[in-house]
């Protein structure tokens, strides 16, 4: 048996890079973040056929994103782009470049106390990011960038110095705090802070200006955000923009700009909310790309879009085919639907002989089959700024130049590990991807009933509908030896429960 010793990890660098000279010319970067945003949320098809084209699904016809469509028109698409299955570690790792089970913050943050669950580990990294970590804004920063966060933080809990984005390398912090989600969406209802909710939590801050007027949430952050980009164009410095819109978290309150949009469907009011809740985040899309044009930048900034973990449409069932039709599950679960997310790259203007676009060409209307993640963000993001990860911080995430040019790299592992020692909709499970093949570990299979382990292979059964583990236990061994290992290089940390199985290596028949 493999034991299950806890591995300290040594990923805290020794110092951040030097610091380059500040230029007009450098290109800027917006890391375009929605929260719970699955890769079904869109009418931009993700999902690929046998042939590596992009396929259609009714769900791609429900809903309304031109602003991703023109996104997409411009660049490329990711048909399996991975994040982690809840919130904060995504977050998380976006900002270091590391997988959730080496930074261990390996569940969603709660606001007020440790949210480890029952038998969680007790390790495990609850306060999430701190000051003096190495975070992709910090080195920006020191490199010469303005670095903005407008939006969700849920990067540590209530009274941490992770709880600002401030403390993290970012100059300008507008609406992030410790929050996973805003009590309202509602200028009327001042976000959360009248007077008539007897606690102020989930209390989105810093936009007074906006309180008692008809602004909805998600469009006051893109007002903000665009005051903040026109300040860093004033101001003359390449920026770094985090815009992390709380929608389309819930509470599923309809955006009123786009409720006659869905009033005429057949899904439930929920649903319908969600729905605008989606365009109104694909509105703010748009405009941010308006005013880059508008300014005369759009040729030197790169957008990337992405969602933070799998849908939680109010469609279906927790573990069902339905939120991300075709694919099953949904967000923190162990099932594709539950951590596979849109992902978009462009410039937002193409010119391919500007110099920016030269150094990282990117594909139009292209769609890129092989396998990304989240934590390939921070090196692709370090490399094209030119500047260096520190010594000594360790990375999980490997550039994507080569696949945003819509060309095939061979030196990357098609790999991508989800640990869950927690115990949420899934319940206690490690997810492994390798290649083709993926295997799932439940730590506690009876609760809720389910095999201890679970082998699908996404090239033949991409919706996870045939579980081969007992017909094939020469491929579930090799799996599960593979993961593993990968388990222990990355130093993960366990449940802690007396009757949770440990993982242990699968002997095949024969063996």
């Amino acid at each position: 048996m493999k034991k299950m010793l806890l591995l300290m990890v040594v990923g805290v660098a020794c110092g951040h890079a030097p610091a380059a000279p500040p230029s007009t010319n450098r290109p800027n970067v917006i890391v375009f973040l929605v929260d719970d945003m699955g890769v079904m949320d869109t009418s931009v098809p993700m999902l690929t056929d046998e042939r590596g084209q992009a396929q259609r699904y009714p769900l791609n016809d429900y809903y309304r994103t031109p602003g991703m469509q023109r996104l997409a028109a411009r660049g490329i698409r990711f048909s399996q782009f991975y994040a982690q299955s809840v919130c904060s570690p995504t977050r998380v790792s976006i900002m270091t470049g590391q997988n959730a089970t080496r930074h261990r913050t390996t569940n969603w943050i709660n606001p007020f106390q440790d949210n480890r669950g029952p038998h969680g580990p007790r390790e495990w990294n609850w306060t999430g990011l701190k000051k003096g970590d190495v975070t992709l804004p910090s080195l920006l920063q020191a490199a010469g960038y303005r670095t903005m966060h407008i939006g969700k933080a849920h990067f540590g809990p209530g009274g941490s110095a992770g709880a600002d984005p401030e403390n993290l390398g970012f100059d300008v912090n507008i609406g992030g705090d410790c929050w996973g989600h805003p009590k309202s969406y509602y200028a009327e209802d001042h976000y959360g802070n009248h007077p008539k909710y007897p606690k102020p939590t989930h209390n989105v801050p810093d936009l007074e200006k906006y309180h008692g007027s008809q602004t909805f949430l998600t469009e006051a952050l893109t007002l903000e955000a665009k005051e903040q980009i026109q300040k860093s164009v004033a101001e003359k410095k390449p920026f770094f923009l985090h815009l992390a819109h709380y929608a389309v978290h819930a509470p599923f309150q309809f955006d009123p700009r786009f409720k006659s949009h869905y009033q005429k469907s057949d899904k439930s009011p929920r649903a319908q909310a969600f729905a605008t809740l989606i365009e109104g985040i694909d509105k703010s899309l748009g405009d941010i790309l308006d005013q880059l044009e508008g300014l005369g930048i759009a040729e030197q900034t790169l957008v990337i879009f992405l969602g933070d973990n799998g849908s939680d449409a109010p469609l279906g069932g927790t573990h069902a085919v339905a939120c991300a039709a075709p694919l099953r599950g949904k967000k923190g679960t162990h099932y594709e639907g539950g951590m596979r997310v849109p992902f978009l790259a462009a410039w937002a203007k193409r010119n391919e002989a500007h110099p920016a676009q030269q150094q990282l060409p990117i594909a139009a209307g292209a769609v890129q089959t092989q396998l990304g993640t989240v934590m390939d963000i921070y090196p692709t993001v370090l490399e094209l700024a030119g500047v260096a990860n520190p010594a000594g911080h360790v990375l999980d995430g490997a550039s994507l130049k080569t696949l945003l040019a819509g060309n095939p790299d061979a030196s990357r592992k098609e790999m991508f590990l989800m640990h869950y020692p927690h115990n949420h909709r899934s319940s206690w499970f490690t997810s492994y991807r390798l290649g083709r093949w993926k295997v799932v570990y439940h730590y506690h299979p009876h609760r809720p009933a389910k095999p201890r382990y679970e082998l699908f292979d996404l090239e033949r059964d991409p919706f996870e509908q045939h579980d081969q583990s007992a017909e094939n236990p020469a491929r579930l061994a090799t799996m599960v030896q593979a993961m593993i290992e990968q388990l222990e290089s990355e130093g993960a940390l366990w449940p802690e429960s007396a009757d949770a199985r440990p993982l242990q290596p699968v002997v095949p028949p024969g063996k």
